[in-house]
């Protein structure tokens, strides 16, 4: 009998086993696995910091004269990005760190931009004035974000755990990683990026932005139509006040527009299609640097040429790109010179060749002087070419002054650029280099220097039948936000008061005093002629209009 009891009570224990055996094995299969937990804090963590960033870790700064939002975002690469709107953007290489710096330039301050102009020498020490305000910037900057990240994380945690230990783990691991990320930036920065910029869109590199960057293509508007009525005004007071006995342009001359270097700068084509109607140009000769930096996004910047009522000549720059080239190349009067080929234009014989140079970091290539020299001897042989067919070319085209000199004795007349200043030379050998200075007032550089920069064009004037240079007019206008215009004659020899005649004015091929070389030799090789008048002589005394 006392068996069965215990039978009794061994078959229940054993029934209660049974169901509980399988407890143990279901709470440990609900809990979650370590590195799935990891893994969502730390997509807690970063969500929340982004957020944070986004609402609250925007910092506004003055820089200089100038209004900026600066603020850190997530990157894979790290750098800073400055905007400045609507011209563009660039990127620098500054850091390597999962954070980028965007530094977005919203506006001029009226006051501070005016107290740059009313004292144009405290742009002397501007340079520390920005660096000391981007150093406040920063420092500001890094603490709101400190406190964006942690505040973002913190309660991102708190909404999905629901717990106040799970949300402040969450604020110090967003908190460490930031400063993990600043720690990286720190130990990468790389001052020399500032070198190295990456643009986008139609901004250039400058130093300094002139005028309203939200406004500045409206404003530039503006002063465009008032540089070309400036342009307009001076040329009929010229006209008027003129008391140049010697020459007087025939209406039947051949009369063409050097520019050079526009520099992606908008009022150059406001005050060259001015020059084409009151000069009545027939054709506009560009000597290159048209572009900055000779992107495809910049290509727009060409268009207006379409406009300009009368054949464009262009040579390649040290700025213009192939794509450049060939988006010029499929404009109908655009003539593009290359490789010293020949063009008839308008009555005149044009050859040039494109720049061998592409520096638009304006850095200095090694050998640069050395295929500036190679350039103008080949331009010199295709010339020789051209005189040996029958053909001879009345105007060589070139971007550097340094290949230009290689045609000496070549062409009667040759033009260049890129010095952003202009001048006259007459080579050994009876060529006259023409050197034109910046039309586009050395683009967003204007401002450089202590003034800024002029903006200057020519208008050279060929005799029909000879077609060779009788006389140019130099044209120079006040840099950015002057107000002044300089309209002053230029003579050549054979057309000066008491000068020789026309018909002994250097030319390829003559034997009076200008000595042609064999076509085999090369400028080096050169020896001066006997009337030579040295490297190079003053232009003619000039009369000139000014307009305050």
């Amino acid at each position: 009998m006392a068996r069965a009891p215990l039978a009794a009570l061994s078959t229940m224990l054993n029934r209660t086993s049974h169901r509980t055996r399988p407890l143990p094995a279901l709470e440990l299969a609900a809990r979650p696995r370590p590195w799935l937990r990891a893994l969502g804090l730390t997509a807690v963590v970063l969500a929340g910091a982004w957020l944070g960033l986004l609402i609250v870790g925007n910092v506004r700064a003055p820089v200089g004269p100038m209004d900026t939002t600066m603020a850190l975002r997530p990157s894979l690469h790290g750098g800073t990005k400055i905007n400045v709107s609507p011209l563009g953007a660039l990127t620098l290489d500054s850091h390597v760190a999962p954070v980028r710096l965007d530094v977005n330039v919203d506006q001029l301050d009226p006051l501070r931009s005016q107290a740059l102009v009313d004292h144009p020498e405290r742009i002397s020490g501007l340079q520390q004035e920005v660096s000391r305000d981007v150093e406040h910037g920063t420092l500001d900057l890094a603490v709101r974000s400190c406190v964006a990240v942690v505040s973002g994380a913190t309660a991102l945690g708190l909404a999905v755990y629901r717990r106040p230990r799970r949300a402040l783990a969450a604020g110090g691991l967003a908190l460490t990683l930031l400063a993990a990320s600043g720690a990286s930036a720190y130990a990468t920065w790389n001052p020399e990026s500032v070198l190295e910029p990456r643009f986008s869109g139609l901004l250039s590199s400058a130093p300094s932005v002139v005028g309203n960057a939200r406004s500045i293509v409206t404003e530039f508007d503006v002063y465009q139509k008032e540089l070309a009525r400036l342009v307009t005004n001076v040329t009929k007071l010229y006209d008027v006040t003129s008391t140049l006995p010697a020459y007087r342009p025939d209406p039947s001359t051949i009369r063409v527009l050097h520019v050079s270097d526009i520099h992606l700068n908008p009022a150059a084509w406001k005050i060259i299609g001015s020059l084409v109607k009151q000069y009545q140009v027939d054709v506009i000769v560009d000597s290159g640097d048209t572009m900055d930096h000779g992107t495809a996004a910049e290509n727009g910047f060409l268009d207006p040429i379409r406009d300009l009522g009368v054949p464009y000549v262009w040579v390649r720059g040290n700025h213009d790109s192939r794509t450049t080239q060939h988006y010029l190349e499929r404009m109908r009067n655009v003539r593009v010179l290359d490789d010293g080929r020949a063009r008839t234009v308008a009555g005149l014989r044009f050859a040039g060749i494109g720049d061998p140079q592409f520096t638009p970091d304006r850095s200095a290539a090694p050998g640069g002087e050395a295929s500036e020299r190679l350039a103008g001897d080949r331009l010199a042989s295709a010339l020789r070419d051209q005189r040996t067919a029958g053909s001879p070319v009345d105007v060589a085209v070139a971007h550097e002054p340094t290949a230009a000199r290689e045609t000496d004795g070549e062409v009667p007349l040759v033009l260049c650029g890129h010095l952003h200043h202009e001048g006259t030379e007459l080579l050994p050998y009876g060529t006259r280099l023409r050197r034109e200075g910046s039309t586009g007032g050395s683009g967003l550089r204007a401002v450089e220097r202590q003034y800024p920069a002029p903006i200057e064009a020519s208008i050279l004037y060929f005799d029909r039948d000879s077609r060779r240079l009788q006389a140019w007019d130099a044209i120079k206008l006040g840099g950015l936000g002057l107000t002044t215009a300089e309209v002053s004659r230029h003579l050549a020899d054979e057309n000066r008061p008491g000068g020789p005649d026309a018909s002994h004015s250097p030319s390829p091929g003559s034997t009076d005093g200008s000595r042609s070389p064999s076509p085999g030799s090369t400028g080096a090789s050169r020896s001066p002629s006997p009337r030579s008048t040295g490297p190079s002589r003053s232009p003619a005394p000039a009369a000139s209009a000014t307009s305050p």
